[in-house]
């Protein structure tokens, strides 16, 4: 009688070094969260995605909870840091619009789509995480922008407004219209737009908006100080 042979064993998905382990399973994570949600994964589900044992989570991550915390880390916080580097030059204006162009190019990745459902739709049943959340992620986005904005009304760039309302004002605005855009919420209106187009559409609303009368005038009539064009285009 003829044995069949073994199937071979199942490759791993990613062969990485050790000191690469963290990461591989920061971003099977970010998957599996995704398509399940943080309260039905299992760190199981996540270690067969990572092609690691669920031992090896846990000799970085003690639970699922912090595991997301690093998750949101290296995506929300390190796309936050990433901005406050690169508005740290030049005019209020010029910040303005480098940290509106960032934000905006964030809140349009995968990364943030999977993130804000997560934070929209379960967060609730998780109050430790939504508190981190809110301290690591929007009070820190908050503050990078009102900062900006405070500088511009000192300057007379911006009028007299209350910069953390602004701010608050400026992050609704970028979410809303990048979940607008997004093809997956089932929601088309501005699916026929591309996202230079929508940007540009937000930003010069806004800049409109903050500036003092003169400026916004200017930028009603489309003189070379319109703040939008120091935007540049994004050719990605």
């Amino acid at each position: 009688m003829t044995r069949t042979a073994p199937a071979p064993a199942k490759s791993p998905k990613w062969r990485r070094r050790p000191e690469h382990r963290p990461q591989q399973i920061i971003d099977a994570a970010l998957e599996v969260f995704g398509e399940c949600g943080l309260a039905k994964s299992r760190l199981q589900d996540i270690a067969d995605r990572a092609g690691v044992s669920k031992g090896t989570i846990y000799l970085y991550f003690p639970n699922k909870e912090e595991l997301f915390r690093e998750m949101v880390r290296q995506t929300s916080v390190a796309a936050i840091a990433e901005g406050e580097k690169a508005s740290a030059e030049g005019t209020p204006t010029e910040q303005l619009c480098t940290a509106m162009r960032a934000y905006w190019k964030f809140v349009r990745s995968s990364e943030f789509s999977t993130i804000y459902r997560l934070v929209l739709g379960e967060l609730h049943q998780f109050p430790d995480l939504a508190k981190f959340y809110a301290d690591e992620v929007v009070a820190r986005l908050q503050r990078m922008l009102s900062g900006i904005i405070r500088r511009g009304v000192e300057s007379g760039e911006f009028r007299d407004i209350d910069p953390m309302v602004a701010a608050r004002m400026l992050m609704a605005l970028t979410v809303m219209n990048a979940i607008w855009r997004d093809e997956h919420t089932g929601v088309p209106l501005l699916c026929h737009k591309k996202d230079e187009e929508v940007f540009r559409e937000l930003a010069h609303f806004y800049l409109h908006s903050l500036t003092t009368s003169d400026s916004a005038h200017a930028q009603a009539d489309g003189a070379p100080s319109d703040a939008v064009s120091l935007i540049p285009f994004d050719n990605d």
